[in-house]
């Protein structure tokens, strides 16, 4: 009898095991749909999943989210608004429920998700990040404040970055669009938002280096220790600008820079970025990496000639490049909003 009991437990358990490994492979078969573009077949093998993983909001959402693509927001928020209103919802669920209610300008009730999505979540960049994508669509430069915040709790969510640097180059900041368009580029180094940033560091330079003297108009009531040693650095090399902004110019200011930064600064502002380019200056990648990063942005012809003229200098960086991870540690935070 025993014996008989132990062969029915055993079949119960691998009749279980198997059925949660069809509903977690019906799930991948229903994303691997729903990135061809296959809502239809994406939504009916969800929901076969579904029937054997009853209420997974894992599943819940994958439904939610394909419906969005699909532009069908009804039947979106009708699957995902009891996720988000249950203890079960994920960070997900509030990034699916948020970008919905955003497509359809119910602006109100996603910044009454993304706000009860925090609450729950209050380390989740990218819900400062979407967060302040919605209010920015509201006109509110209340923005930046999410965007900051999300910097300051998950320093490798890039879209914070990215948004955060757009906003201050179209403000008369000329420090943190820099540091955060860069920080961005190398989180997210091979994309069209890539390409952006680059174009707005290029531009940021220029703008840095309008007035001579880079610390005559800084706001001293703002009593930013770094941010007055990061102009006093570059103050160093205005002289370099003086024939204008290009990217031999640029290497050559930002070598003055960084040279002087690590002197004087680094021991008082450890900052992952500023290491990286030490990394990158012992290494001998320097002028490669500043030339990847301003050479298509200022003159995409010339920079394929560079390439041409340096294809050791060129593949060593694109190789490091590309197989390196870029992640910044916790407490290098040095802005005071």
């Amino acid at each position: 009898m025993k014996k008989l009991t132990f062969l029915l437990a055993c079949s119960c358990f691998a009749i279980a095991a198997s059925s949660q490994q069809n509903a977690d492979t019906l799930q991948q078969t229903g994303r691997d749909y729903m990135h061809k573009g296959d809502w239809g077949n994406a939504i009916m093998v969800f929901n076969r999943a579904l029937q054997q993983k009853p209420n997974d909001i894992s599943l819940l959402n994958d439904i939610a989210y394909t419906y969005f693509l699909q532009r069908d927001f009804v039947k979106a928020l009708e699957t995902i608004k009891p996720v988000v209103e249950s203890d079960e919802a994920d960070v997900q669920s509030f990034q699916i429920a948020g970008t919905i209610y955003r497509a359809i300008e119910e602006l109100k009730e996603g910044a009454r998700i993304y706000t009860k999505g925090l609450k729950k979540f209050p380390m989740s960049g990218m819900l400062y990040d979407e967060y302040g994508e919605l209010l920015w669509q509201k006109k509110d430069y209340d923005a930046i404040i999410q965007w900051e915040k999300g910097i300051s709790v998950d320093p490798n969510c890039a879209g914070n970055y990215y948004n955060a640097s757009r906003y201050y180059y179209f403000t008369t900041d000329k420090i943190w669009s820099l540091i955060y368009g860069e920080i961005f580029i190398n989180l997210e180094s091979y994309t069209v938002r890539t390409a952006e940033i680059k174009n707005i560091l290029y531009d940021g330079y220029k703008k840095l280096f309008a007035d001579p003297d880079l610390l005559k108009s800084y706001d001293t009531k703002r009593k930013n220790e770094f941010e007055k040693a990061f102009l006093t650095s570059m103050n160093s090399q205005s002289r370099l600008a003086a024939t204008g902004i290009d990217p031999a110019g640029l290497i050559a200011i930002r070598t003055g820079f960084i040279k002087n930064w690590l002197e004087t600064y680094a021991a008082q502002f450890p900052f992952r970025l500023f290491g990286y380019h030490k990394q990158l200056l012992e290494a001998n990648m320097y002028e490669a990496y500043n030339q990847w990063i301003f050479g298509s942005a200022i003159n995409a012809e010339q920079y394929q000639t560079w390439i041409k003229n340096n294809p050791e200098a060129y593949n060593t960086f694109n190789d490091f490049q590309r197989g390196r991870v870029f992640k910044l540690p916790k407490g290098q935070y040095y802005q005071n909003k």
